[in-house]
């Protein structure tokens, strides 16, 4: 994808055999004939109002300014992003700046679309109406279109055309999608791609939820940093050895409940409240907890995993907890190590955080909070990027700890890690349409 989009790097950044072209000539001097929407929607995001930032490619392509604002208002329809011009793009949830970003690169028109896994935040119906959009798109400009995607069935009916790339390099198999679909799925399932009728098996969990409440909100208001209120009278409980499901549309406030019931985002009204297991001689509401005091007690992953990295290797990333604790350096040690193997990073050990996938990113950040073991864990997005093997071993790490009495609120749009994980689950209604509303699924 880099490649092909000219922003892989140039001489003294790699070494690079062979030759590429597009249109007969480099992607360097193809610019403007591809547009390329990344795995990181953050990345993309350059000016900060919605309909400045959609235009931005378009004003360097010279388009007119008239045809220019027809451009973005037809793409952000496209993409169902609903809302002003003017609106902060720094407001935006993680779900929303992926819509964002592809409506950049469709107001472009490219001849080549390149989208790095494009729905990886979105709810389900935000998936359909970008795959929607994106099937629009190529029947008006027949151009040609690549994405890069683990869950392949959402793309089907859109390509002629699959490749599987081998871990070690090189092409597994290529070909028409039902064809390689049929004679290799079984095997392409095993290496962690989600092929249609093979599902990951996930060991079922072995024991319940415990009738000990560790963490609970009581009449909870919350809103964004010097933002309206998003919701209010919240009132839920996490449970030792449960695992609390929070769904719902992109922009509906479910990162910043999690933020809040991490006790990293003051509440707006209301409270949320430690019982006395959870808080161990800390005061009652988290929200007056010491990052010393929340190590251990409660653990949040962030929806964007590079605002969370501190260090310069993986490794020395999975030991700033534990060494923020004061433990041993062999404790350290132990604790890194299991890690490593248990979410599949040990040959990245020296590696920078920063240069990893998505995926790899998604798997340190769990693990960052994992080293320092607390009792309650808030996750956004757990399994953003993850191939069905990944996402297998993550829900087998996160059963074991629910078995022993850890308690998980996970803010979700993956119904199959509902299924396999969640005890109970709440649902956001849209924001615009019915403010304040909270469903108790189960």
């Amino acid at each position: 994808m880099s490649a092909l989009a000219a922003v892989l790097g140039g001489d003294d950044e790699g070494e690079h055999v062979g030759e590429l072209t597009i249109d007969g000539v480099s992607p360097e001097r193809a610019r403007g004939r591809v547009g390329l929407v990344l795995q990181d929607p953050d990345s993309q995001v350059i000016l900060a109002r919605v309909g400045d930032d959609v235009a931005f490619g378009c004003e360097n392509l010279g388009i007119p300014r008239d045809e220019i604002w027809d451009r973005v208002r037809g793409a952000l329809d496209a993409v169902g992003l609903d809302l002003p011009l003017s609106h902060p793009t720094s407001e935006l949830s993680g779900g929303q700046k992926q819509r964002l970003a592809l409506a950049g690169v469709l107001a472009m028109r490219p001849g080549l679309l390149l989208l790095d896994e494009p729905t990886a935040n979105l709810d389900p119906d935000g998936v359909r109406e970008v795959r929607d959009a994106v099937a629009r798109v190529l029947e008006r400009t027949k151009s040609t279109f690549i994405v890069i995607e683990h869950r392949v069935q959402i793309w089907r009916s859109l390509v002629d055309r699959v490749i599987i790339l081998s871990p070690e390099g090189g092409v597994l198999a290529d070909g028409a999608p039902d064809a390689v679909l049929a004679a290799n799925g079984a095997a392409l399932a095993d290496l962690g791609v989600w092929v249609p009728g093979h599902p990951p098996v996930v060991t079922p969990r072995r024991s319940g939820v415990s009738d000990a409440t560790l963490l609970r909100s009581e009449s909870l208001g919350i809103a964004r940093v010097a933002g309206q209120a998003i919701r209010t009278g919240i009132d839920l409980e996490v449970r030792a050895g449960g695992l609390l499901a929070v769904t719902g549309p992109n922009g509906a406030g479910k990162s910043t409940l999690g933020l809040t019931l991490g006790g990293l985002l003051a509440p707006l009204s209301g409270h949320v409240i430690a019982a006395p297991a959870l808080a161990a001689g800390a005061p009652g509401y988290p929200i007056d907890w010491k990052s010393r005091q929340l190590l251990t007690r409660i653990g949040s992953v962030f929806q964007d995993p590079e605002h969370q990295f501190l260090a310069a290797t993986v490794q020395d990333e999975l030991a700033v907890g534990p060494r923020a604790l004061g433990l041993a350096p062999q404790e350290v040690d132990v604790r890194v190590d299991e890690l490593l193997e248990r979410l599949r990073l040990a040959s990245l050990a020296r590696a920078n955080p920063f240069t990893l996938s998505g995926g790899e990113k998604r798997r340190l950040s769990v693990g960052t909070v994992l080293a320092t073991r607390p009792r309650v864990l808030v996750l956004d997005e757990p399994t953003f990027g993850q191939d069905s093997r990944t996402w297998r071993e993550l829900v087998t790490l996160l059963s074991g700890l629910l078995d022993v009495g850890s308690a998980v609120v996970a803010i979700t749009h993956d119904v199959d890690f509902v299924g396999a994980l969640a005890t109970s689950e709440i649902r956001f209604t849209s924001w615009q349409d019915e403010p304040g509303r909270v469903e108790a699924v189960r």
